[in-house]
């Protein structure tokens, strides 16, 4: 069963809606947590269906997207993951414009793409570890949300 965890208004309560920069942060923090999933389908050196299937219904689900939308989300996260970009400097974007339960809803979008082929490896594992560690957010919060995840999936 799918996680039902959506994010489309996290960026929502940034900034000043008539200044026109809520827009622009949104697609900031909706590329940044692309660019991070994006990652996560390729840290174990092999980029398998399920978990790129799994990265669009996540971002197409969690964000309220369309299909082209996605793809061309997917595409900029692409770039990023092309140019080698920072793992800090994506999560840097999420801890500034997001507080703690909206990255750890961004976590719970990374433990489903890593976990999208029904197992965990080793590579994926730590990279989860750094994310959590980056976006500021202790171990026992995030052994509590994947056990729940797993929980509801069950």
């Amino acid at each position: 069963m799918a996680s039902r965890t959506t994010v489309k208004g996290l960026a929502d309560k940034l900034g000043d809606p008539d200044d026109g920069s809520v827009e622009l942060e949104e697609e900031e923090v909706r590329l940044a947590a692309a660019a991070l999933l994006v990652q996560a389908t390729a840290v174990d050196g092999q980029v398998v269906w399920r978990e790129r299937q799994a990265l669009h219904d996540i971002l197409e689900r969690g964000f309220e997207l369309d299909q082209l939308q996605v793809r061309q989300l997917v595409t900029q996260a692409d770039e990023k993951e092309k140019k080698k970009v920072d793992l800090h400097g994506i999560t840097g974007v999420l801890t500034k414009k997001l507080n703690k339960e909206d990255r750890m809803k961004v976590l719970e979008m990374l433990f489903e793409v890593i976990n999208a082929d029904g197992v965990i490896h080793d590579e994926e594992g730590k990279f989860a570890l750094r994310v959590e560690q980056s976006l500021g957010v202790t171990s026992h919060d995030w052994a509590k949300m994947r056990m729940n995840k797993e929980d509801r999936d069950a």
